[in-house]
C-alpha cells in the first residue's frame, strides 16, 4: 500500500500529531516543514496562533 501520512512526536513522551499528505506536497516535505513550525509546542506555531487567535487568548 502506499503511505499518505505518518505521525509526529514533536516532543518526547508527548502524545503524536499526524501528518499527511496535501495539495502539491509529499510526505516527506510535510513532515520537514511541520516539524520546523513546532518551537517547543506539540503543535505547529502556525496552528497554535489560530487557535489563539480563535479563543481571544492571543496576547499582541
Amino acid at each position: 500500500g502506499e503511505t499518505i501520512g505518518a505521525a509526529l512526536r514533536t516532543k518526547i513522551g508527548i502524545k503524536p500529531i499526524y501528518i499527511s499528505i496535501g495539495h502539491k506536497i509529499d510526505l516527506a516535505s510535510a513532515l520537514y516543514w511541520t516539524g520546523k513550525c513546532c518551537r517547543g509546542y506539540r503543535i505547529p506555531e502556525p496552528t497554535r496562533l489560530a487557535h489563539l487567535a480563535a479563543g481571544g487568548n492571543l496576547i499582541a
